[in-house]
């Protein structure tokens, strides 16, 4: 397994079935592989074959006080290799449950893509809820595993907006994983 390693701030868990089809998360991917005190590691490229090694992962998120999740929203959803992710890494005992506090205390930070506008997630808009709607599973999470719970960084309408605004978006988010990582370091002080 590899991910691209810093220090032991931010762990980006990153889930793009299709990146050389993005023109958007490739480039906030790009920017989070140049933020300082983020470990970049991307599960399609990692585990193609979707067969993910537990202990290795979990040993990631042990290392990390910040988890960040990066990923196109498909069909209201994750992508179908960062729920299997959960589903295999964030098991009862470890992550939640009887003796599964290893990642309390811990940070859950979400960002991702969106094809459609922002006013199209709101109750009368195009798809019926707001985003912290369509995330609440994803908080919930967070909850469960005794984690703060960050604001999402969203972009919405990806595929409409032109490479500038973009790039805009991408130092914004790079700005934002490095506040997340720089306050970790002062907590762990």
């Amino acid at each position: 397994m590899e991910a691209e390693r810093r220090d032991t701030s931010v762990l980006l868990v990153f889930a793009h079935p299709a990146l050389e089809r993005s023109r958007a998360n490739a480039v906030l991917a790009d920017a989070a592989r140049k933020a300082v005190g983020v470990t970049f590691h991307d599960l399609y490229e990692v585990y193609p074959d979707f067969v993910i090694d537990v202990e290795a992962e979990q040993a990631l998120l042990l290392a990390h006080q910040v988890i960040a999740l990066q990923f196109p929203f498909y069909w209201y959803s994750t992508p179908a290799l960062l729920k299997e992710w959960l589903d295999l890494v964030w098991l009862h005992g470890f992550a939640y449950g009887k003796g599964g506090d290893r990642l309390k205390g811990k940070q859950l930070f979400v960002a991702c893509t969106t094809g459609g506008p922002a006013q199209a997630y709101h109750q009368r808009g195009a798809n019926r809820f707001t985003m912290e709607e369509f995330l609440r599973p994803l908080e919930q999470t967070a909850a469960l595993c005794g984690m703060t719970w960050e604001n999402p960084y969203v972009v919405h309408g990806a595929r409409l907006k032109d490479d500038d605004h973009i790039r805009r978006e991408a130092e914004g988010y790079r700005a934002r994983l490095e506040g997340l990582a720089a306050a970790a370091r002062e907590t762990a002080r």
